[in-house]
């Protein structure tokens, strides 16, 4: 099984992005239950998880909360009706991703890279999960919508997990990496 190394945000960050998310959502009627928000690091093919803690937890030690630049939405092409707001591939945000996915190379997990040409980006609505999908037009206005809206800003990551891929939020998380504090 695929598991995910996600960087969650912050409790003021996360509200401010979910009612851009929110507000897609609702106008297309897509979930139930809103996916969580996150930015994807990276995937680990069945990893032995006391390991993968140990490992990643000494990578962590050092960082402490960091922010990360929001920027506007970004769409992928037709066949994922995937619409999604861009985070700026810079400063602590890639680094911490490539060192620990370079890191959990070394130790022979089997990593697979979060998507370069994508870039990092946090999800605000796709085909997973939804109840229904977006026809064509839908998904060209609400990728217009999303870069109508201008969203720029500063939000901030305080932890890292580690997510099992399934509908069932008490059972995705499987271990929290929390940062440390200013």
């Amino acid at each position: 099984m695929k598991y995910y190394l996600v960087a969650l945000f912050d409790k003021d960050s996360y509200s401010y992005i979910e009612h851009i998310q929110r507000n897609i959502c609702r106008k297309y009627r897509l979930y139930k239950n809103i996916p969580p928000l996150h930015i994807t690091l990276g995937a680990v093919e069945n990893p032995d998880i006391e390991k993968f803690t140990k490992i990643v937890s000494d990578i962590l030690k050092p960082y402490k909360k960091f922010k990360v630049k929001v920027n506007e939405a970004i769409c992928f092409n037709q066949s994922y009706k995937s619409v999604n707001l861009k985070v700026e591939n810079k400063g602590y945000v890639i680094r911490l991703a490539r060192q620990i996915n370079e890191t959990l190379k070394l130790y022979k997990f089997d990593v697979k890279e979060n998507g370069n040409d994508w870039g990092l980006h946090t999800v605000l609505a796709n085909t997973n999960y939804s109840i229904k999908e977006l026809t064509s037009k839908e998904y060209v206005s609400a990728c217009n919508n999303g870069k109508k809206d201008e969203t720029y800003k500063m939000a901030r990551i305080d932890r890292i997990a580690l997510w099992k891929p399934i509908n069932n939020r008490k059972e995705t998380l499987i271990k929290n990496f929390p940062l440390r504090d200013f």
